[in-house]
């Protein structure tokens, strides 16, 4: 019913910056929060920034002040900005969305495949 396909992903120096896209498509009749998170290797998924339909962010302590969560709510689209890459922000990274359906009187979540990002020199 529902599908979220990021991009921009990719390797990147120390300090670099990457800019993630998540499209949203699908029988969507809205979408509430739409978020970022991340998994590295022998680690639990976490979350990195989200964002409601009014624009109300929420980041993890780790990337405050160098990731930007944006959306835009007319493409369903959700964008995460980061700047200044460190090798420990290295993980898959994957969208989550909170969506009504059409049809549905219940909003639930739907995840992307994930997009691998590596900060490496």
């Amino acid at each position: 019913q529902v599908q979220l396909v990021e991009s921009g992903g990719g390797l990147v120096q120390p300090g670099g910056s990457l800019r993630l896209s998540c499209v949203a498509a699908g029988s969507i009749l809205s979408i509430n929060t739409m978020g970022w998170y991340r998994q590295a290797p022998g680690k639990q998924r976490e979350l990195v920034a989200d964002i409601t339909s009014g624009g109300s962010t929420d980041y993890g302590d780790s990337v405050k002040g160098r990731f930007t969560i944006s959306r835009d709510n007319a493409k369903n689209t959700v964008y995460l900005q980061m700047n200044s890459l460190k090798p420990e922000d290295t993980a898959v990274f994957y969208c989550k969305a909170r969506v009504r359906v059409r049809g549905s009187l219940v909003n639930n979540d739907y995840w992307g495949q994930g997009t691998q990002v590596t900060v490496s020199s």
